[in-house]
């Protein structure tokens, strides 16, 4: 009859039990349904996941592979997971019972000369044997452990989403490193042909000179012309090989090297439609993880708010002990106990209340930490497609402005070596039409750059 009485309450215990705490609700946002600046594709098609093929670079591919697999912060990015997975299990733990064993044998002497003394036919040497088995388990009647399971699943969550932003950071990083690295290529490969004209145009003014049609001064200054794009080229060859080493690190190939390419067989990627709707900022991932950040401290209320009240715990043993180890395994040396209790604070100066406080502030921290990332996303997003149309339209601009570049250049040298101009007009030509070639290639490096920025503020891409 004790025992079913016991049962019950210990079941309406079990069936009271509550949950502390404030149950987590996704903050409400305040953003525009679409964003300010509108893209020019209205048919473009989704993104697949793996967004730096469209660049149609095996090279690039490889890259990046390579980073993501092989790079330091992406490892890490693993290990953290596999802690926050093993914080996991050890949080769902705390639901089940604890159970240890022991086994201890003693032999013990007692003296014959104390009071009282030992009594007849006891010997003063003993021997005692005990295997045994014990439990204790707290009930979760606030919801402690509930909070805290849920606590450590929304951190495992902000953990994995962390590693989704580092990888989505690397494969941004090598593919921009990558264009930097062709642009150079292309840059160096512009200087070439510059330096081989200039090179031409100073034995012009040295055969000039010859004959009497020039002065020195056309030879000086030719010469300077040809010195300039010499350490221009000097400067690009040595940007390339950091360049090169920064891609060596990305992708954890120190020894990397790689053979030129071309910037301009490199396609540009589609823009997104217009009327990109601002829902698709849930994507990101570092979004993603700053609301499980959110989330994992909303819990931690519920744990520090649960220590304000009684705790119930059951403890239980169960073994057999014995004066002779023959005799250990005997059905008359079992020993057992079992019992309950309860505990709870009765003054401790405020401490539990202070611990309520603070896990309310670290949740308004990760608040404010969520609706910020939010608004720098949506400022992202919007950066990028202003940048992606803009470098197009620049692009236009600068090949026009290349071309002109390129015909002053052929006139000019016809005018001077026809002897209608000075060479002065030749070194501006050549000037320009240098820094023309030179800042159509940056414009096309920048504008691939832009794009990757907008894959990354959209956090892989877009959906229609």
């Amino acid at each position: 009859m004790k025992k079913h009485v016991y049962v019950s309450v210990m079941a309406a215990c079990v069936a009271a039990c509550t949950t502390v705490g404030p149950d987590y609700e996704r903050p409400a946002t305040n953003l525009p349904n679409e964003y300010p600046v509108a893209a020019v594709a209205p048919d473009a098609a989704p993104l697949a996941q793996e967004w730096w093929k469209l660049y149609s670079d095996a090279a690039l591919d490889d890259l990046i592979g390579a980073a993501r697999t092989s790079n330091a912060d992406m490892r890490l990015a693993i290990a953290r997971v596999n802690e926050a997975e093993g914080l996991l299990r050890e949080a769902s733990g705390a639901y089940y019972p604890e159970v240890t064993g022991s086994a201890t044998g003693t032999r013990s002497r007692v003296s014959n000369v104390v009071i009282p003394p030992p009594q007849p036919g006891i010997p003063v040497n003993r021997s005692q044997y005990q295997l045994s088995a014990s439990t204790s388990f707290e009930l979760d009647f606030w919801g402690k452990f509930a909070r805290a399971s849920e606590a450590a699943r929304a951190n495992l969550a902000a953990t994995q989403l962390s590693r989704d932003v580092v990888d989505l950071t690397l494969a941004g990083s090598t593919a921009q490193a990558y264009f930097a690295l062709r642009s150079l290529d292309a840059q160096i490969l512009v200087l070439d042909t510059t330096i081989l004209a200039r090179r031409d145009s100073l034995e012009i003014a040295k055969a000039r000179l010859d004959a009497g049609l020039a002065s020195e001064l056309d030879v000086y200054q030719a010469q300077g012309a040809l010195s300039d794009a010499l350490v221009q080229k000097r400067d690009a060859e040595r940007t390339r090989a950091l360049t090169e080493r920064l891609l060596a690190v990305l992708t954890g190939r120190l020894d990397l090297k790689l053979a030129r390419g071309d910037l301009f067989s490199l396609p540009v990627p589609p823009t997104p439609p217009a009327g990109l709707p601002s829902t698709l900022l849930e994507r990101r991932p570092d979004i993603r993880s700053s609301e499980e950040a959110l989330h994992a401290a909303n819990a931690q209320i519920g744990v520090a708010r649960a220590a304000l009240f009684p705790s119930i715990s059951l403890t239980a043993a169960l073994g057999v002990q014995s004066a002779e180890l023959g005799n250990l395994i005997s059905r008359s040396g079992g020993i057992g106990s079992i019992g309950a209790g309860i505990t709870g604070p009765i003054f401790d100066a405020g401490r539990r209340q202070a611990r309520v406080e603070q896990t309310e502030a670290r949740r308004d921290q990760a608040l404010a930490g969520y609706q910020r990332s939010i608004e720098t996303a949506f400022r992202e997003v919007s950066d990028a497609i202003v940048n992606v149309g803009e470098s197009a339209a620049t692009e236009e601009e600068l090949w026009v402005r290349l071309q002109a570049a390129r015909n002053a250049l052929d006139l000019s040298n016809v005018r001077y070596e026809s002897g209608y101009s000075p060479y002065l007009e030749v070194l501006d030509a050549q000037r320009t039409a240098n820094d023309a070639e030179l800042a159509f290639v940056r414009n096309r490096q920048a504008r691939l750059a832009f794009t990757v920025d907008l894959m990354k503020a959209l956090g892989g891409g877009w959906t229609r």
